[in-house]
């Protein structure tokens, strides 16, 4: 069975955002549109979410310039609104999300863990955490013992993955590698990703079919 890894179609991700990329948002309306025609094809469609709460040496020191290779600006604070799936991604056709970086960098969505991001539980602390102003209801939106992608999936009898999102130069790379090391057998659909360096990113796809990912184009149009 294959599942559908939909890879941090994030607002902070897509114009206007702290790292937006050129053609976030459109993109995640073509998301959308292939969904309207292929989540039938999909035993499970799962997305993930950089999460940030206190990364660390991720975020740039205030006053410092990022490398954008290693040290990037603020970006996808849980809780925040730039944390949030870009709207234009219906969240309706989404199984599962799995929260990943909330204390540390975690680029490949293998890093997350299922989590509840829009839902605010019973009891859940007030104010914020972190330094960088996350939400503490939202910093405890993945539970202790909560199951990991791969494990996930695994339950679920899943053996292939396809996947789409942002960034094709980095989330997106480690994550289709990551599904390779882990024995999945993995596609990229090329014209449901999008990067944030345009060379990088055909260096990053020419990785992933160097490593055993089938490239696929959809070909079809959003509305």
């Amino acid at each position: 069975m294959r599942a559908l890894v939909i890879v941090d179609v994030q607002n902070d991700f897509c114009e206007g955002g702290s790292l937006g990329t050129d053609g976030g948002a459109r993109l995640a309306g073509r998301i959308t549109a292939f969904l309207d025609e292929h989540a039938q094809d999909y035993a499970a469609v799962v997305a993930t979410r950089d999460w940030h709460v206190d990364p660390g040496p991720h975020f740039a020191d205030e006053g410092t310039e990022p490398d954008y290779t290693e040290t990037w600006p603020v970006h996808c604070v849980a809780g925040t609104g730039g944390a949030e799936l870009h709207p234009e991604l219906d969240s309706e056709f989404i199984d599962a999300q799995f929260l990943k970086g909330r204390f540390d960098a975690s680029y490949s969505g293998f890093d997350g863990q299922l989590g509840v991001p829009d839902m605010v539980r019973s009891g859940a602390p007030e104010g914020t955490s972190g330094p960088f102003g996350a939400t503490a209801a939202a910093a405890t939106a993945v539970e202790e013992d909560a199951p990991g992608l791969d494990d996930w999936l695994r339950a679920e009898g899943i053996n292939s993955v396809t996947v789409v999102g942002i960034a094709t130069d980095h989330c997106v790379r480690a994550t289709v590698l990551d599904a390779i090391d882990a024995g999945y057998d993995t596609s990229v659909f090329t014209d449901l990703v999008t990067g944030v360096d345009p060379e990088r990113s055909e260096e990053a796809l020419e990785l992933m079919e160097e490593n055993g990912a089938v490239l696929q184009v959809w070909g079809g149009t959003a509305d």
